[in-house]
């Protein structure tokens, strides 16, 4: 397996992929931890392009673990706002407080004590180990997986799959550059090995070695199961402004969007259509208008549907809770993409309800 690895750290010396976080192959610099602690944590479930831009926001407002721990949470999930999945952000906050606080600004450089730390999981601390600190740790994301699948014609589907390919990636994952090599195989399955376009011919360094390029299978291969349709969730969000002013909450701190400010809503509640969503409990009796249409937004297990319902008012009232937010001021506030789609629906005429 030893020629396996050479060979694509070969191709890798000649095809790295330039990264803001990236130590480029044969520089001789080392790796920043904190650098790539944060892009591993960013890059779950988010794709390259996506996280560049919000890497290096982050990065020029923090440059360091200390600045990040001493950063206020909410001035983290207004620069997160938009990247989804904000338990990350939170988390990402935690850990480093806890880095700092406990472990004096050094992160652990073994799997085993990376674990312990929050929003750490197999994935990111096999990562960080190879990445940052060049331990030999097997790295499985979507890539490697599409990869080892092809790699040995594996036709178990995922997600039952994943404990074979992981030992087939164990098996060819080598001691010495192992930070470059977890690299350099996240790099063959994104720009070789692709999920809908295959560069095989004349350009992969496993293409000899490939059982399923062998067998004619690759384009098949990960199997998967088939995915259950999302439901549809349903309810209504009530926007209330004053003179430039418009009325937010927070939402829990656990639960979806924790800790972000929101547009306040009734229950997102799962129904076959509108006509089984209940008339919601108004929160100021007043003369409330609708928006014409819907907000729509896909989460990862369900779609929403949201009826806008809209107040103006001609004289502040105190709030029970939640305050109000000069519209300025919208922009540095955590509002995660579903609340700025009910903003931007509001510049649609209203109904009388």
């Amino acid at each position: 397996m030893s020629e396996l690895a050479d060979a694509l750290l070969d191709w890798y010396d000649e095809n790295a992929r330039e990264l803001p976080w990236r130590i480029p192959p044969g520089s001789g610099k080392k790796p920043d931890p904190y650098r790539i602690w944060l892009s591993e944590i960013m890059l779950q479930q988010t794709t390259v392009v996506t996280v560049i831009p919000y890497f290096e926001k982050l990065l020029a407002l923090w440059p360091t673990v200390f600045d990040l721990a001493n950063a206020e949470l909410d001035q983290i999930l207004a620069a997160w706002a938009g990247l989804g999945y904000y338990a990350r952000a939170r988390n990402l906050h935690k850990c480093a407080d806890y880095i700092v606080r406990e472990l004096n600004g050094i992160f652990p450089d073994n799997e085993v004590e990376l674990l312990k730390l929050p929003g750490i999981g197999n994935y990111t601390a096999a990562a960080i180990a190879a990445i940052a600190f060049g331990r030999q740790a097997t790295v499985m994301d979507g890539n490697i997986e599409r990869v080892m699948a092809r790699m040995f014609n594996v036709a178990t589907p995922l997600p039952e799959a994943k404990p074979i390919l992981k030992e087939h990636a164990r098996e060819i994952t080598p001691a010495h550059r192992a930070g470059d090599y977890a690299q350099a195989v996240m790099d063959l399955g994104s720009d070789i090995c692709g999920s809908k376009i295959l560069k095989c011919k004349g350009r992969c360094p496993w293409e000899e070695n490939c059982a399923a390029n062998a067998l004619g299978t690759a384009d098949a291969l990960p199997h998967r199961k088939s995915k259950t349709a999302k439901p549809t969730r349903r309810g209504y969000a009530f926007w209330a402004e004053y003179k430039g002013h418009l009325w937010l909450c927070r939402r829990p701190e656990t639960g979806l969007l924790g800790g972000m400010m929101e547009v306040p809503s009734s229950d997102w509640l799962e129904t076959p259509d509108w006509d089984a969503v209940p008339i919601p409990q108004i929160p100021i009796i007043a003369n409330w208008k609708e928006t014409p249409g819907l907000v729509r937004h896909s989460f990862t297990h369900f779609h929403l549907e949201l009826k806008i319902i809209r107040l103006e008012l001609l004289e502040m009232i105190e709030l029970q809770e939640g305050d109000w937010f000069l519209f300025s001021r919208i922009e540095d506030l955590a509002l995660p993409t579903v609340m700025m789609k009910i903003i931007h629906h509001l510049r649609q005429p209203v109904l009388d309800l």
